[in-house]
């Protein structure tokens, strides 16, 4: 049974290579190929592929914001990120928002094949390359979770959201959420922590690691 693959990428030289690649992989077929967030999103929703082959950054609206659509635009397929981001930030968000596995642009032949059978057996991939620090990223925000069990991962990650200047509305569009549902968890955060500004938020997120002043 053949595999059907939707791969979104603005560059054509990408779709291209990707395209030539997957030609030579046996019981695999791109059905459609799209250069933005939301084509790719009305294209899983009319074609229902199986895998999404998805970059994280295309002009527009990004992979990473498509994500929080994909899920019902196109329930039963399964996302692989295209990438040549390295930052585990950047991976965990995209697991976080439905992707299933996470593979770097300039991965061999090879790789794209395990990927792809990983990614369709229902189980996580992650290029070799980037899994140790995206582990080590994770257990780090396991780590500061445990620093305050009050808050939920969610409302952990409105608090970095919030702490790096996001504003209302694309926190909400990001998370998928809607503006009064972020509002509503915004205040609940400022009332578990006993905080009554943005700044003394900052000053906590930065005290407890969940984000990195520097940044």
């Amino acid at each position: 049974m053949t595999c059907r693959l939707l791969l979104a990428d603005d560059h054509a030289l990408i779709r291209f290579g990707v395209r030539a690649m997957v030609a030579g992989l046996d019981g695999y077929e791109i059905i459609g190929e799209a250069e933005n967030g939301p084509q790719t999103v009305h294209l899983a929703r009319e074609l229902q592929p199986d895998i999404i082959l998805l970059d994280v950054s295309m002009d527009g609206t990004s992979g990473l914001d498509a994500l929080c659509e994909l899920g019902s635009a196109a329930p039963a397929a399964r996302v692989l990120m295209l990438s040549m981001h390295t930052d585990a930030e950047v991976v965990l968000a995209a697991l976080e928002r439905g992707a299933q596995g996470y593979l770097l642009k300039d991965a061999a032949i090879s790789e794209l094949h395990m990927a792809l059978r990983a990614v369709g057996r229902g189980q996580r991939y992650l290029s070799s390359a980037i899994a140790e620090p995206v582990i080590a990223q994770a257990l780090a925000r396991q780590k500061s979770a445990a620093n305050d069990p009050e808050l939920t991962q969610r409302q952990i990650e409105i608090v970095r959201l919030i702490s790096r200047g996001t504003s209302t509305r694309a926190i909400a569009d990001g998370l998928g959420l809607s503006v009064k549902t972020v509002e509503a968890h915004r205040a609940q955060i400022m009332r578990r922590l006993r905080i009554h500004d943005v700044p003394s938020l900052v000053l906590y997120a930065v005290r407890e690691g969940l984000i990195d002043p520097n940044d």
